[in-house]
């Protein structure tokens, strides 16, 4: 006899029949079908060697009462890739296959506000179609890595439990992205007027216009964290989820302010501060999923010297900069036009309308006063206390490490700490109605004559007439049946 665990999630199970009526046990009527949070009782084999006097159970996984909204969360995490590269797919097909499209399709994968004068990039609300489209790549971009690539070299290095080899996917896509971003940062930050140089942060304001390969990274930073935030709420919460959440929302707010305020090179060099602990984060969470302890104890090592430097100590020189270098290097005053015909510093208008217009127009008012900047290193700050808040948490790892227990994160992989997974629930349902087969030498076929008294000929039943075979055994023996049917 098999057990549930052994079967598929679509084993057929038997059971004695509930009723103990005369009807015929070859057939359960849907309309009573009951379901059983329990295995049944006895069981009588699989389903082609049922008896006459059972029941067909089906077992099905019982999913818990989940919300419209996890349930919709579900379906996402099962279908992102067929979802965004299906998106992709249209998108590339109408482009191609119709040329009229070209002038709309066009501006999900190419950068708009080409300056061919300057071969710069202006900037606009076009951009959002090329964001949008990252958003869509990344999803199923990161799906495809963590299936096809990074799980399979997750069991390559020996790793089983379904959550070790999915938390070990996760991070190792962090690590990819935050490797090639950081790269891109940096050089763009080393060729800068910034490099070494806080007040030439500042200098160049306000640059309306951005080499290409500039706004591509702004863009695909901007585009990467409107997809984390769809992520960590479609996937299973942490037990730092809103602080995760309000991170991502302050990062996408200081992307997009930065951005249309033009203070970009300040943004940046957030970035490149930021990026190098997400990788050492990371990485050592790799290596401790993969049971290299030693080399996870000492990356952790690593990147607490790296969080503390770049988020506490160089962070904070940023937002000192912020705070003290644009009133001495900045005019207050509005400027307006493109950047081939700029016009300004004149007076800001009164109330609060120039404050939102970068928003909106892209060739309108952009205004620096005392109170813009301060916004900016207000939010900063909000990032500062998130980052302080995690740093405690990271303490306590070092002491765990000290202690000789080894670096084990609780910042968020809460659920990752259980020894077992948990197992599957099953229920036990009454299976749709089925006939039960039987030899031939059970083949009744003048039962239905003598439970009504009228009698038909073979010719009348099938519509076919056989002379000389009416007789039913001369019939069957024709067809080789001779031996099986009196």
């Amino acid at each position: 006899m098999s057990t549930p665990n052994s079967l598929p999630q679509q084993d057929h199970l038997g059971a004695p029949s509930p009723s103990g009526s005369g009807s015929d046990p070859r057939r359960v009527p849907s309309s009573g079908r009951r379901s059983h949070s329990h295995k049944p009782e006895s069981m009588n084999g699989p389903l082609y060697m049922q008896s006459r006097n059972s029941t067909i159970l089906v077992r099905r996984i019982k999913r818990k009462g989940d919300s419209p909204s996890k349930q919709l969360a579900r379906w996402f995490v099962e279908n992102q890739i067929g979802f965004s590269f299906n998106l992709l797919a249209l998108l590339f097909c109408a482009h191609y296959l119709l040329p009229r499209s070209q002038a709309y399709t066009s501006k999900f994968f190419t950068l708009q506000y080409y300056n061919e004068k300057s071969q710069q990039y202006g900037l606009g609300f076009d951009d959002s179609y090329y964001v949008f489209f990252v958003v869509v790549l990344f999803t199923g971009l990161r799906a495809a890595a963590m299936e096809y690539l990074l799980a399979p070299f997750a069991n390559y290095l020996g790793l089983r439990k379904k959550k070790e080899v999915t938390r070990f996917s996760e991070q190792a896509w962090l690590v990819i992205y935050c490797v090639v971003v950081w790269s891109l940062g940096f050089y763009l930050h080393y060729t800068s007027p910034a490099w070494l140089n806080l007040r030439n942060l500042w200098s160049t304001w306000p640059n309306r216009e951005l080499s290409g390969l500039f706004k591509f990274y702004v863009l695909t930073q901007l585009g990467f964290w409107f997809q984390q935030v769809f992520v960590i709420n479609i996937e299973e919460r942490r037990k730092d989820h809103w602080q995760m959440l309000s991170h991502h929302f302050i990062t996408i707010v200081l992307i997009v302010a930065s951005y249309r305020y033009h203070f970009n090179l300040i943004g940046n060099a957030v970035f490149i501060l930021f990026d190098m602990g997400d990788i050492l984060l990371s990485g050592s969470k790799c290596l401790k999923y993969a049971g290299y302890t030693t080399a996870c104890d000492v990356g952790f090592g690593l990147f607490m010297l790296s969080w503390f430097i770049n988020r506490h100590v160089l962070f904070n020189v940023i937002c000192w900069s912020i705070y003290k270098h644009p009133s001495e290097i900045l005019t207050r005053g509005c400027f307006r036009g493109t950047q081939d015909a700029l016009e300004g510093p004149f007076e800001q208008p009164p109330g609060y309308g120039p404050y939102f217009e970068p928003f909106v127009k892209s060739e309108g008012l952009v205004c620096w006063q005392p109170v813009i900047t301060n916004t900016f290193l207000a939010l900063l700050l909000a990032l500062q206390v998130i980052c302080l808040v995690w740093f405690t948490m990271i303490i306590k790892v070092a002491v765990r490490v000290l202690s000789g227990a080894g670096a084990d994160d609780v910042r968020s992989d809460d659920e990752g700490e259980e020894e077992e997974e948990e197992e599957d629930e099953f229920v036990y349902e009454e299976a749709l109605p089925f006939e039960e087969e039987v030899g031939v030498e059970e083949l009744d076929l003048k039962s239905w004559e003598r439970r009504s008294g009228v009698k038909r000929s073979s010719s009348a039943a099938t519509g076919v007439s056989l002379p000389g075979h009416s007789d039913r055994k001369e019939l069957l023996g024709r067809i080789g049946c001779e031996k099986q049917v009196d």
